[in-house]
């Protein structure tokens, strides 16, 4: 199982398309197995799915997302959970524990993305 945090810094990032990037991570028999950081290669529409999808995530975990965003992820096999907020050790403690819950929030105005996940 790999999830993929969109992160700014240690935290997760409240607008999946515009963060600093993701924390992939390899949970296997309830533990972390790996994890690597990648760089956000740029919001552009439809892209981020198909290139995470690529990356063999299952589970993308953001503040915010737009509609659209989540209907292509879902398309390319990934389960979205949104409406989180927190250190990224946390979340991830929280998502192997079973405790992180999706609000299924839209995100749909991008010059509110600071909003995004609350």
């Amino acid at each position: 199982m790999r999830i993929a945090l969109a992160v700014d810094g240690n935290y997760v990032s409240q607008h999946f398309g515009h963060c600093e990037g993701f924390e992939l991570v390899d949970i296997q028999d309830n533990e972390v197995k790996n994890r690597v950081f990648v760089p956000n290669p740029g919001h552009r529409p439809g892209f981020l799915p198909k290139f995470l999808s690529e990356k063999g995530v299952n589970t993308i975990i953001a503040g915010g997302m737009g509609e659209t965003a989540q209907a292509l992820f879902n398309e390319n096999g990934i389960d979205v959970l949104v409406g989180i907020s927190g250190s990224i050790e946390d979340v991830i403690k929280e998502y192997i524990d079973g405790k992180l819950v999706s609000s299924n929030e839209v995100c749909e105005r991008h010059e509110h993305h600071g909003e995004c996940g609350h």
